[in-house]
């Protein structure tokens, strides 16, 4: 027979009074009683409480979720929680600080083929973990170190929820920048501000895109460092879209300095790395902007070249920002057609907001057109909900000649 919570502290009690176990959790002397018969369910306070003054080593905690009557498969997450939380409590190691630096890594790797509503979760468990470490006192060192973790971990919360479309990634930034601030660690800071950048820019704020690009590059300080390799190319992307030619290209310049000087480590396919692809992504989408067709296509040939196949998202982008090259040089037919074969054959995992959100650009650049078949097949896919755009593009294809 299992033992419940109430046996425990009574075993655990021993000879000592009710009286004096209660005052040393500091609750009341008919609490405890009514907890040992059962009478009570422990909250996880006052089985902390209870664990630690009568040295249950966790014991305590791994049963106050178990309630009567629960499954064992209920009984084993319980033990599992408690279990985690007494090792949480322990002194953190090198290795633990390690594997938690890896376990961001990880996540930021897994932002370029990953679905955005397969990693939340997993994002949510690992961040609730790392709160539960951070509620404990811990040597400045290893404190700098999961504060650091907190900020990347932040980061990309706020860029999963941009994905998703959800506006409560503003706040993310906002405790990221925070917790980047509270490390005084400056390159953590430039990525910081360089990601919330991109937030403004797919809000449509160009301005307040570039201050926060620009903002990032001189906090990096001369830092060869990911954060003004990211940021260059959004201000140059912004400023195209303002129609600053002079101001775009300048920026483009110091992208691609600022991605040269970046150790190999960081020219990586990882939302804490920048690579040649995303480079040659983020210049041909200036390109496009300014309506330079033919360096665009130069820079857009390129990145596909380098993506690989399961980054589906910029992919994607690539090939909506030829859409759009294609309604810019005049074929309206041709830019539907790139933008709605780019969608249907995007899994659907992966046609997030921020894909719609573009392929309704290339909508808007083309004309309503009765006799422009490929732009009718494009506005009805848009214009339908995700689990019907395949049907649905593939009727009206058949219907086009497609």
């Amino acid at each position: 027979m299992n033992e419940s919570f109430g046996d425990a502290l009574r075993r655990l009690r021993g000879s000592r009074s009710v009286r004096d176990v209660a005052q040393l959790a500091a609750c009341g002397k008919t609490h405890v009683s009514d907890l040992e018969n059962g009478k009570r369910q422990p909250t996880a306070t006052i089985a902390a409480a209870l664990d630690q003054a009568l040295g249950a080593g966790g014991e305590l905690i791994a049963l106050a979720d178990v309630r009567p009557g629960s499954s064992p498969l209920d009984q084993a997450d319980a033990l599992q929680q408690g279990l985690h939380q007494t090792l949480a409590a322990g002194p953190l190691t090198d290795a633990s600080l390690d594997e938690w630096e890896y376990t961001v890594g990880r996540h930021g790797r897994a932002t370029r083929y990953r679905p955005e509503v397969d990693l939340l979760p997993e994002l949510l468990a690992d961040f609730t973990d790392l709160r539960l470490l951070l509620t404990h006192r811990q040597p400045a060192p290893a404190r700098k170190r999961l504060t650091i973790a907190v900020a990347q971990m932040s980061g990309l919360m706020a860029l999963t929820l941009l994905k998703l479309g959800d506006a409560r990634s503003r706040a993310w930034w906002r405790t990221g920048r925070a917790a980047a601030a509270a490390a005084e660690d400056r390159a953590t800071l430039s990525w910081m501000y360089a990601q919330e950048a991109y937030q403004l820019y797919y809000g449509g704020d160009m301005e307040g895109a570039v201050e926060l690009a620009v903002r990032a590059q001189q906090l990096a300080g001369g830092l060869p460092c990911v954060g003004p390799a990211l940021a260059a190319p959004l201000e140059a992307r912004a400023l195209a879209v303002l129609h600053q030619r002079d101001g775009a290209v300048e920026a483009l310049g110091r992208a691609e300095v600022a991605l040269e000087r970046l150790p190999a480590a960081e020219q990586v396919g990882s939302a804490f790395g920048y690579s040649e692809s995303q480079f040659r992504f983020h210049a041909g989408n200036a390109w496009t902007h300014l309506g330079d067709v033919d360096r665009a296509a130069e820079q857009q040939a390129r990145a596909l070249e380098l993506y690989p196949q399961r980054d589906h998202t910029d992919r994607a982008l690539v090939a909506l920002d030829q859409a759009i090259c294609a309604a810019i040089a005049g074929d309206a037919a041709g830019a539907a057609a790139r933008a709605t074969t780019t969608i249907v054959d995007l899994p659907k995992e992966h046609r997030s907001s921020l894909i719609i959100y573009r392929a309704r650009e290339v909508a808007a650049r083309v004309p309503e057109a009765r006799t422009v078949p490929e732009v009718r097949v494009l506005r009805e896919v848009l214009a339908l909900p995700p689990s019907e755009r395949d049907a649905s593009a593939d009727r009206a294809g058949h219907r086009a000649g497609r």
